[in-house]
């Protein structure tokens, strides 16, 4: 029996070897043949980066080798399509082009027609979708007892989100969730010891009485990684990370002491932890952040640093709203006047502190009333400047914000560099 268990455990041992493999390739812009640095290749659970030729060696097992860059489609092929060593495979060029909606929004006929028609009007080709919104509600059924429990899942607005993703998909679109991470009611009301602390004692809450959850706690963590797997198996091309930050309360107290170093290291912590969860799905991984973020030197008080953040991972989306925007930035100090200098110059401030790419800077734009300059509202001339800031950048594209899911009727994109969606 010991020699027939010995013989057994061997050939799993040989089999495993075989289905293990080495691949090796160059990975391509498929319109002018420059080789892509820093392209994710896939393989099962495991990944690599190209080098700055474009370069990679991976082994593993699996079915398909998946790759994705910033600024290019995704692509999978079989092992067995690359011919050898030096096998070259092309990515193509895509610059996503969005509006957001809420929960209510994408569930809304009303407003989810009209933000369809704008998009095809303006020949943009993404939707941004609230998965786990402001409010911590998820809006379709999942699996996942903890949302049960807590009591994210007692308003369902969506029936059937695959068919609702299917449908979408149909119409050439790119789909986003977004979830919001720390800043989670429900969870924080069901698990007060998972909850920020109050100064005076008891559950922070913030300016809209909501409480958030500590940035420090693994099972926070895990419980946004587990709803990011479940986007990304129902078909969201991406996934969005916002919130991901303390709150800009100090204040406020945490399972560990919060300074500058803790809070960057959880915060930069928990992106990493999702990025490697989320590697067998290939999907883009984002973080949303503060426009500020690019200008500091510190952490912002809230453990956001550009530079740990765009490495750890695909794109980070910083939100250029000109309202938000306080203080201004160096030489405009009245950012509603000057939307294309607010977006373009702190882009190239992120450019020039991390040496990243710009493709892998995707930003946020202002589709709604300024609140705090006395502004009025933005809308299609004050979008295309924004706009028209983010190309000259060179960002691999765009989305509009608004919280009220309604966005100009006339025309602001740009309708002659667009590159369309693969079926």
């Amino acid at each position: 029996m010991k020699r027939l268990m010995e013989v057994v455990i061997l050939i799993g041992v040989t089999c495993l070897s075989v289905v293990a493999q080495a691949y090796e390739g160059r990975v391509i812009d498929a319109h002018n043949q420059i080789p892509i640095a820093g392209a994710v290749v896939t393989l099962g659970d495991q990944a690599v980066r190209t080098d700055s030729e474009g370069v990679f060696r991976l082994e593993g097992s699996g079915e398909n080798l998946r790759l994705r860059a910033p600024g290019y489609k995704t692509r999978e092929l079989a092992p067995s399509e690359l011919g050898n060593p030096h096998s070259e495979i092309s990515l193509e060029p895509f610059k996503v082009t969005g509006l957001y909606l809420t929960v209510y929004g994408i569930a809304s006929k009303k407003l989810r027609e009209a933000a369809l028609t704008v998009l095809e009007r303006n020949r943009m080709n993404a939707l941004v979708i609230d998965v786990k919104g402001d409010r911590g509600f998820i809006p379709f059924k999942i699996d996942l007892p903890l949302a049960e429990a807590i009591g994210a899942q007692k308003i369902i607005l969506i029936k059937d989100i695959k068919a609702t993703v299917a449908d979408l998909k149909e119409r050439g679109l790119y789909l986003i969730a977004r979830i919001v991470v720390f800043k989670d009611d429900p969870l924080a009301a069901a698990k007060p010891e998972w909850a920020v602390k109050a100064k005076g004692g008891g559950v922070f809450r913030d300016r809209e009485k909501l409480r958030w959850v500590d940035p420090f706690r693994q099972e926070v963590w895990d419980y946004n990684i587990a709803i990011a797997k479940i986007a990304a198996e129902v078909g969201f091309d991406e996934i969005q990370f916002d919130y991901i930050r303390f709150p800009d309360n100090r204040g406020t107290g945490y399972s560990q002491p919060a300074n500058e170093n803790s809070r960057t290291e959880a915060i930069t912590g928990f992106l990493q932890a999702a990025y490697k969860a989320l590697v067998p799905y290939n999907v883009m991984v984002a973080a949303d952040i503060f426009g500020y973020v690019l200008w500091n030197a510190n952490d912002t008080d809230i453990g956001q640093k550009i530079v740990p953040l765009v490495n750890a991972v695909d794109l980070v989306s910083p939100m250029l709203y000109p309202s938000g925007y306080q203080y201004g930035i160096p030489n405009y100090r009245n950012p509603v006047k000057n939307p294309y200098e607010i977006v373009y110059l702190s882009l190239k401030r992120a450019q020039e502190r991390t040496g990243a790419s710009p493709r892998q800077f995707r930003p946020w734009l202002q589709a709604f009333r300024d609140y705090a300059f006395g502004g009025g509202d933005f809308k299609e001339e004050r979008m295309r400047l924004q706009i028209n800031a983010a190309e000259k950048f060179g960002a691999s594209g765009y989305m509009f914000w608004n919280p009220r899911n309604i966005y100009p009727t006339g025309e602001f994109g740009n309708r002659t560099d667009r590159v369309e969606l693969q079926d």
